[in-house]
């Protein structure tokens, strides 16, 4: 496998009309001869520094049946200029791939960043793993069910941070429940959003991609910050009733709610320097990075 892709400057114009650069390492494959999804994207401060960074590892949305490792809005710059590495992943989508199989890609993809990322100036015990939407419960699930990383050999002693945005499936049968409740009291399809199927049509998989079922002290599990919008209440619910199965495992956590926002505008506002919670990301962030040079 190729690891020394050519980099090339990435230009990102916002805004404000200034224009900023980073340096991208783009479509690195995770796994060698893999499925043409098996890549990743790095992105680097644009001056290089003899300091191994923290990570930012991420994981996108999008039901997980689209999207792409390119929806990253403003996160790569604002972290980049934080100091950070930031990586984000693609995986095999449904239904191509079964549940079991996209979890395990973005595990293998993690796996991958710890034992590469010191070669583009990361440090591989210092990672965050962030995500939103489908996204939110792929971080969720990895960092707390450590069989997935485990897999990989990555402990979760090397995690220093979970950030899941806006998902609604930390706990899968509550919102299964929640959906088909009111499926039958108003009828139609337009509440149905088809977990039942996408996790697969089987109670007991439903528990097990539940971020909920795997947490418990001892772990070692990372910090948690829960980001979601409050005016989605399936998203709200489920914040909470993850920050709650945390904090009682003595995991610390904190969700916050987003006003006058939505579900993509919270995700694609992070990194603007007054959004709400970009600052309380970067408050749970600072104090965590800490050094080990």
């Amino acid at each position: 496998m190729n690891l020394t892709p050519v980099a090339f400057v990435l230009p990102l114009v916002f805004a404000c009309n200034v224009a900023l650069a980073q340096q991208l390492k783009s479509d690195l494959p995770y796994v060698e001869n893999g499925h043409e999804r098996h890549v990743l994207d790095i992105y680097t401060p644009e001056e290089s520094t003899d300091k191994k960074l923290p990570v930012m590892f991420w994981i996108h949305g999008g039901g997980w049946q689209v999207g792409d490792k390119s929806d990253v809005a403003l996160k790569p710059k604002a972290l980049t200029e934080r100091g950070f590495i930031f990586v984000s992943t693609n995986y095999r989508l449904l239904p191509e791939a079964s549940m079991a199989e996209l979890v395990g890609d973005v595990a293998t993809s993690l796996g991958w960043v710890y034992k590469n990322i010191s070669l583009y100036g990361g440090d591989p015990q210092r990672i965050f793993v962030g995500g939103h939407s489908a996204g939110a419960q792929l971080a969720a699930l990895l960092c707390t069910d450590d069989r997935y990383l485990k897999k990989e050999g990555v402990s979760f002693s090397v995690l220093k941070g979970c950030i899941p945005v806006d998902g609604d499936t930390y706990d899968i049968p509550k919102i299964i429940m929640t959906a088909e409740h009111r499926q039958t009291l108003y009828g139609g399809k337009m509440f149905s959003f088809g977990h039942r199927q996408k996790f697969g049509n089987n109670p007991e998989k439903h528990v097990d991609f539940s971020a909920v079922t795997h947490v418990a002290k001892g772990k070692n599990i990372p910090p948690f910050l829960l980001l979601y919008f409050p005016g989605n209440p399936n998203t709200r619910v489920q914040a909470k009733r993850l920050e709650s199965v945390l904090r009682a495992a003595q995991v610390p956590t904190r969700a916050y709610g987003k006003g006058d926002s939505n579900h993509s505008r919270l995700n694609n506002d992070l990194g603007k320097p007054d959004d709400p919670a970009t600052q309380e990301f970067y408050k749970f962030l600072d104090p965590l990075v800490g050094s080990t040079q």
